[in-house]
């Protein structure tokens, strides 16, 4: 049986989502996060040295990273499903935004989240200093790279209504967290009507809510 150690609020609603589409028998282990830190508990590190989630275990072998989990999950449960015939332009499309997703997107997102936390947990005498630090970065540097990569999203959605084409595939699972938390942090809905449309789609799936009844608290369902 294919097991999958959930951190909720995390990127591991996406295997919940995949495994809901494909039908797929699986477990959940479930982890919540600490409430001091928001970080994941000490608990995941006896499944995967880095304590980070998503993570699946099946037939005792472990497997971490969302990208590499969907294609272990695709390879083994998906029979053809959710990917595009091997070799052709779609196939190609949809190994690129299996890796952009977490190589491109998610990088300057967690920048935000970041530097918008330096503030408040500095002392109080150099919280000043340090917001006005904060935010020069952000207005200088992330917030013009978040802006131009979901620029750059809005209009690769112009060509096609999924990611990797016509068609819904694995690729538009990987995509659902970046825009969702780009959504959440950053305001990527405004005047991108594309990827706001993208998200009502994706939020109205039956198998999207499926995944939400069995993964509980996820903070980036709302259209």
């Amino acid at each position: 049986m294919l097991t999958v150690h959930h951190l909720e609020n995390s990127r591991s609603q996406r295997v919940l989502w995949l495994l809901e589409e494909l039908e797929a028998p699986y477990e959940i282990v479930r982890y919540a996060r600490d409430p001091a830190t928001m970080l994941a508990p000490p608990e995941l590190k006896t499944v995967h040295p880095l304590g980070k989630s998503p993570v699946i275990t099946e037939d005792g072998e472990t497997v971490a990273e969302t990208g590499a989990i969907i294609e272990h999950i695709l390879e083994r449960h998906g029979g053809g499903r959710l990917a595009p015939p091997p070799g052709s332009a779609e196939a190609r499309r949809m190994r690129y935004w299996l890796h952009y997703a977490e190589g491109s997107a998610m990088p300057p997102l967690v920048l935000k989240l970041v530097f918008s936390r330096l503030a408040p947990s500095a002392p109080a005498l150099l919280r000043p200093v340090v917001n006005a630090i904060a935010k020069r970065a952000q207005s200088g540097f992330i917030d013009p790279q978040v802006a131009t990569h979901f620029d750059y999203i809005e209009g690769e959605l112009e060509k096609s209504e999924w990611f990797a084409g016509a068609e819904f595939t694995a690729a538009d699972i990987m995509m659902s967290f970046p825009l969702e938390a780009a959504a959440e942090r950053a305001g990527a809905r405004l005047g991108r009507p594309r990827l706001a449309a993208f998200l009502k789609r994706i939020h109205a799936r039956p198998a999207y809510r499926r995944a939400l009844e069995r993964g509980g608290p996820y903070a980036y369902a709302d259209d």
